[in-house]
């Protein structure tokens, strides 16, 4: 795919051989950033894990202290009315709403969150929200028995980061027109949350390479 004059140009104030430090890494992307919307600032990093064994498997929640990017919409699927009114959810109800969806197919938010007694009826709803990520789970802490907690949380900053096939992991930590202080104490705490997550069964390099950029720039490698 032909590159446009702006990346080129971008991409040329990049030293390719070089691993910049965090700080460096964050100035220049932000320097290069010329496109004309607020460009996100993402880290990628590659994993030495196997991904095709289920127990090597990254899949693990931080809440990242300057958020992740627009505040979500949160829905709160409980029976539990009192705890419904007080959760500060963008949408909430019960089998109403299950129903509701189940019938229209419409989903008007961005992370679910449920009780553990709802969820036999959120089956129900599993083909609807499940292609799109947003069935609730233990495993990404949104079936929760303190959703108030949990809400407080996702509007805060909370996010579910997992490794994709090729062994890789992709995570937003900040907004080009940030302070450089704030988009580096998110990626420090996302860094920490990875490195907690490792499994035991890894052998060798953990954390093979990170790569930083802006959604329109080129990358820029980081030293591990």
């Amino acid at each position: 795919m032909k590159k446009s004059k702006r990346y080129l140009t971008a991409a040329s104030k990049v030293d390719k051989t070089k691993f910049y430090s965090l700080d460096e890494a964050l100035n220049l992307i932000k320097e290069i950033a010329k496109a004309k919307f607020d460009e996100s600032i993402e880290a990628h990093i590659r994993l030495g894990i196997d991904a095709s064994k289920g127990e090597q498997q990254i899949r693990a929640t931080v809440v990242l202290p300057h958020g992740a990017g627009k505040t979500k919409k949160v829905a709160v699927f409980s029976d539990n009315e009192k705890e419904v009114a007080e959760s500060g959810a963008d949408l909430s109800g019960g089998k109403e709403l299950i129903e509701k969806i189940k019938n229209t197919g419409v989903i008007d938010f961005d992370v679910a969150v449920a009780t553990p007694e709802i969820m036999k009826d959120m089956a129900t709803i599993a083909k609807i929200l499940g292609p799109k990520g947003l069935m609730p789970s233990p495993k990404n802490e949104t079936v929760s028995k303190n959703i108030k907690k949990t809400v407080e949380e996702l509007k805060k900053g909370k996010i579910t980061f997992k490794n994709d096939e090729t062994c890789n992991l992709h995570q937003f930590i900040g907004k080009v027109s940030w302070p450089v202080e704030k988009i580096k104490e998110n990626y420090e705490i996302f860094f920490e949350a990875v490195k907690k997550a490792k499994p035991s069964g890894v052998k060798g390099a953990y954390i093979k390479q990170i790569v930083l950029c802006s959604t329109m720039g080129p990358g820029v490698k980081i030293m591990v």
